[in-house]
């Protein structure tokens, strides 16, 4: 028998090589609005979101002044931040544009809304929301059937707003 991994199994959190600690921080902290839980001297740090220990570690131990991430490299594609609502997303979305990010993708799933950019290092990042899985297009066999649909940034960010 294969073996499967319980289905309550989850991502409890990305640790990540970066260039410039500091610089990381105030990318995570002030950007995408993580709280730091724990630093370690000038070389990690520890942040996240209400009052779990951790979602995001940083840390420059074999990174410190290196390159960034290269697209073209293997590694990490992104990691996904999942947000409660589209109203929180479409927040997220404007703060992260206020802040200069330079959003290269955005698509409706169908089963989900996402946006996607850089961090500082290269690393990418997907802020998306679920909708309710009732509302989910399903084949024959009950799978899910994503698309891969345009997004209107603008719109989100401007609805989002405007429900503040």
């Amino acid at each position: 028998m294969t073996y499967q991994a319980p289905a309550e199994t989850r991502v409890g959190h990305i640790h990540l090589k970066v260039t410039d600690l500091e610089r990381s921080i105030a990318f995570y902290r002030d950007v995408l609005g993580f709280d730091v839980k724990l630093r370690y001297g000038s070389q990690a740090a520890f942040l996240a979101a209400g009052d779990y220990h951790h979602h995001i570690g940083l840390n420059t131990w074999h990174s410190a002044g290196r390159d960034p991430v290269k697209r073209d490299a293997a590694g990490m594609y992104h990691v996904a931040f999942v947000y409660p609502d589209r109203k929180a997303l479409g927040l997220a979305v404007g703060n992260a544009i206020d802040n200069g990010v330079n959003v290269y993708g955005a698509a409706d799933h169908g089963v989900s809304e996402a946006v996607y950019f850089d961090d500082p290092d290269g690393n990418g990042i997907e802020l998306y929301w679920d909708r309710d899985p009732s509302l989910w297009e399903r084949d024959a066999d009950e799978n899910a059937q994503m698309i891969n649909a345009p997004l209107d940034v603008a719109a989100l960010v401007e609805e989002a707003r405007a429900a503040s």
